[in-house]
């Protein structure tokens, strides 16, 4: 998910948007997957930690962007350096966004884990893998589907908060 715009999206209203690999955020969507799989087959203690972590990666794309995560990192010096053809670039702001819907979800299953009420996690979990899997088998990202409706809903009124 290496940034190919020389500047970069500092989260200003009518600065310029980072231009991203939209395979980067697919292949972050599979890792989420996998995680989130993990966390419905592993028992309460290991799960609670697993969605620590991925809370905390959530947290990472959802602050500094999704091209700055550790998933993109992988991506950027060993996925794409072997992938063919050219690459469809994005705005990497609906992913970003995307990014703070799965922290939200990923802290209320935290919360659910913790607090023993374990089916709360395990929905909130079983959410964000539909739509990690949603992303990362068809191309459809539902957080960034979001990013899109609120800021055409947004557009055009002052203070905007999509239009960071």
């Amino acid at each position: 998910m290496p940034t190919t715009s020389t500047e970069p999206h500092t989260g200003l209203p009518g600065e310029p948007a980072t231009s991203i690999d939209a395979r980067g955020p697919r292949f972050t969507a599979a890792v989420t997957a996998v995680v989130l799989v993990a966390v419905l087959a592993t028992p309460t203690p290991v799960a609670t930690i697993l969605i620590a972590v991925q809370a905390l990666l959530f947290a990472i794309g959802a602050v500094r962007g999704v091209q700055h995560t550790p998933t993109a990192w992988v991506f950027r010096t060993w996925v794409r350096p072997r992938l063919t053809g050219v690459a469809e670039l994005e705005d990497a702001r609906p992913p970003r966004f995307a990014q703070l819907v799965g922290l939200a979800f990923a802290l209320v299953a935290l919360a659910g884990f913790t607090t023993g009420v374990t089916l709360l996690g395990l929905v909130a979990t079983g959410f964000a893998l539909v739509a990690a899997l949603l992303n990362a088998v068809f191309r459809f990202c539902l957080g960034c589907e979001m990013y899109l409706l609120l800021d055409r809903a947004t557009r055009g009124r002052a203070g905007s908060v999509l239009r960071a």
